[in-house]
């Protein structure tokens, strides 16, 4: 009863308007006070200490601050232009290269945010001055933004890895297959809208006009290539990677020439933004999973789950469902704090893999983006396309399905995340 209190107070504080960190630090400390007193408090400073103080979570910023430099230095347009001159003949090219770009964007920020931002800020008004409807330019550069946090690197799997205390690398792994299978699938919806109503083809195909461009973008191809190669083959960890993507990044943007100290700065900035909100709150979710694991919560849940059901497919399903209800109301990181610890004691009793079920949780937040009333990723691309956030809706729906089928195949075809995992790893 007391637990059912706590996260009615809790949906109470964020439907009106208490930013989530601090209701979730409000929550667990009227819980913790009442359940053990105000000696409960002394303990407060320390354990929200211990919960932020996680190196894996500091490569979170760092992608984000690579992602920022990336398209400060011309790098994101760059590949644009590579990526028209290789799929603009084909009709509704334009939105394959809004895809693709989308995909490789992916492979530096793991920020779905930040790749809205970037390759929405291009490819949308060039969409519609080509003559796409500003609703499909919005949906085709939101959905596509949602594969940053499927393709590696993604901070979500970072943070869903820091909770669950399963290996980041294996997940990076995991997210590749399925990653891809999203964006082809995506691809054909988008060329199955520009036969339907006619888009335009972008450009000819001429192979002077790509080997110019693969020329002037060639550096920038080496940006995954030192990130995953580095992080794949042991080399460095995650959180090194991600340092090393901002080294790369730099070093790029002033091969490039285009890079300077404001851009830099901003970039800077934005990450200092972005890191204070993730860490703050895991922070106070560190007080809430304090709460919890005292109160035994996790384990009443997950053994009330194993005795109706012991079939993983089952749980899968009835957390599948869950999740994607909670992507409604919750962004990507307060979804994985909040609730990620209190499912894994449940994953772990009926014998799902955590990274299996990492991709299973990511894919559905990466659905979650795209959903009102929070939609974080389609908020970004209907402010950059002035389009209508509903007009938008009724096209992105299709893109939704797609994300949709992929969760299905990851979750019920465990090979298509795993088989690279348990090539490489086991």
């Amino acid at each position: 009863m007391a637990t059912l209190l706590l996260f009615v107070g809790l949906i109470a504080l964020i439907l009106i308007n208490v930013p989530i960190a601090i209701a979730l630090g409000i929550v667990a400390i009227v819980a913790m006070v009442a359940s053990g007193g105000l000696d409960a408090v002394v303990n407060l400073p320390l354990v929200m200490y211990q919960g932020s103080t996680n190196f894996p979570l500091i490569a979170i910023p760092l992608f984000c601050l690579a992602g920022a430099i990336m398209n400060a230095a011309g790098i994101s347009r760059r590949l644009i232009a590579f990526a028209s001159a290789l799929l603009g003949f084909i009709r509704g090219g334009l939105a394959m290269v809004n895809i693709g770009a989308s995909m490789f964007f992916a492979e530096i920020s793991g920020s779905a945010v930040a790749d809205v931002a970037a390759i929405g800020s291009i490819l949308i008004p060039a969409m519609e001055k080509k003559g796409y409807p500003k609703a499909f330019a919005a949906a085709v550069t939101s959905s596509a933004a949602s594969l940053a946090i499927i393709i590696p690197p993604s901070n979500p799997m970072i943070l869903y890895a820091a909770m669950a205390d399963t290996s980041v690398v294996q997940l990076f792994v995991a997210g590749i297959v399925p990653g891809v299978i999203g964006g082809l699938a995506m691809m054909a919806l988008a060329y199955w809208f520009a036969v339907r109503y006619h888009y335009p083809v972008e450009e000819t195909f001429r192979l002077k006009r790509l080997w110019q461009t693969f020329k002037d973008a060639w550096l920038a191809f080496l940006l995954p290539v030192i990130i995953l190669g580095g992080i794949f083959s042991g080399l460095v960890t995650a959180t090194e990677g991600a340092g090393l993507a901002v080294v790369a990044a730099i070093l790029i943007g002033l091969a490039y020439r285009e890079l300077d100290w404001q851009h830099l700065r901003h970039a800077i900035i934005d990450g200092g933004i972005q890191t204070a909100v993730v860490m703050l709150l895991v922070a106070t979710s560190a007080l809430l999973g304090t709460y919890l694991t005292e109160a035994q919560v996790p384990q009443e849940l997950a053994h009330a789950m194993s005795s109706w059901t012991s079939n993983p497919y089952v749980v899968l399903a009835v957390l599948n469902v869950f999740f994607l209800i909670i992507g409604f109301f919750l962004h990507s990181a307060a979804a994985i704090i909040l609730v990620v610890p209190i499912v894994m004691p449940l994953v772990n009793a009926v014998g799902i893999d955590p990274v299996h079920f990492g991709l299973i949780v990511t894919l559905n937040l990466a659905i979650g983006q795209q959903t009102p009333p929070v939609a974080s990723v389609l908020m970004v691309a209907c402010s950059i396309a002035k389009a209508d956030i509903w007009e938008v809706t009724k096209v992105n729906v299709y893109f939704i399905a797609a994300l949709l089928l992929v969760l299905i195949l990851v979750t019920y075809v465990p090979i298509v995340p795993m088989g690279l995992v348990h090539l490489f790893y086991q």
